[in-house]
């Protein structure tokens, strides 16, 4: 089974001296003897994050977007300039046009910038829309099929400035890779909901354990039904580890925090979490 580090490189929080925080994520994950960029925040504190944390890209040859929206894609250019010609798996649809609504009805563009578009378009861009294995063992869902009728995207998304075409957000996907304990699963915002997302990785994986989930769940928004119905499937699929952040939301990390004593941690920018056989 594999072993693996993940370095939280970008994320709403800051947790060690001299590191930057902003509203987004990045993760740099080791495995496999390969090193991997998953997601880019919004691209002004990665490059500065990086130096303090003593880490760099230029050996990371694969980089994953977990969907299109600017807070993961914002420092795919600058990425891309540190590192050598990598390969970037990422859904078709994660280029397509992306708004969100306001409380007044007006709309917000949050999509990919026009910089990252183009560095996208012109690199060595692998199109994703079902489950791949990556080099060192990582794996990646494709798109999640959304199962659970309680679960949505987490807001009020929409494909055009007039807020007239829904976005179900289909570029959203996962990671996900096995551990001598169990399935590691990191997630970028799982905008196709975290129960559907982790009973699709089970049924990719023959119901093996899943023993560790980090990342967004985007449940700052979500009804209590829906939180009471997500803890619920949570205990059902028996997580044993969880390090809820970006898009989780306060009130819904607390209360994973309550529910699930001991197995709940916060992950600000610096902190690293490692997984496999001595986990």
């Amino acid at each position: 089974m594999n072993t693996l580090k993940i370095t939280i490189l970008v994320e709403n929080t800051a947790g060690k001296l001299g590191v930057l925080a902003e509203h987004g994520l990045s993760f740099l994950i080791e495995t496999g003897g390969e090193k991997i960029l998953f997601d880019t925040g919004q691209g002004f504190v990665l490059k500065h994050n990086l130096k303090r944390l003593f880490q760099g890209l230029e050996n990371v040859k694969t980089v994953v977007l977990s969907h299109g929206h600017y807070d993961h894609t914002g420092g795919l250019s600058a990425a891309l300039s540190m590192m050598n010609n990598p390969a970037i798996y990422s859904h078709p649809a994660a280029i397509q046009p992306k708004f969100g609504r306001n409380a007044d009805g007006s709309a917000r563009f949050i999509g990919m910038s026009e910089l990252n578009k183009d560095a996208l378009l012109h690199s060595n861009w692998i199109r994703t829309t079902q489950p791949i294995e990556l080099s060192g063992g990582l794996r990646l869902t494709g798109t999640v099929p959304r199962i659970a009728s309680f679960e949505d995207t987490g807001g009020p998304f929409y494909r055009d400035a007039a807020c007239t075409y829904p976005d179900p957000i289909e570029d959203d996907q996962a990671a996900f890779i096995g551990t001598g304990h169990g399935t590691v699963v990191i997630l970028g915002c799982a905008h196709a909901g975290v129960v559907n997302t982790l009973r699709y990785i089970q049924s990719l994986t023959d119901n093996r354990p899943i023993h560790t989930v980090i990342g967004g769940m985007h449940l700052h928004s979500a009804s209590e039904e829906r939180i009471h119905r997500t803890l619920t499937a949570l205990r059902e699929l028996n997580v044993r580890r969880m390090f809820p952040c970006h898009c989780t939301g306060f009130a819904a990390a607390a209360r994973l925090a309550s529910e699930f004593p001991g197995q709940v941690s916060a992950c600000p920018v610096g902190t690293m979490i490692s997984a496999g056989e001595d986990s």
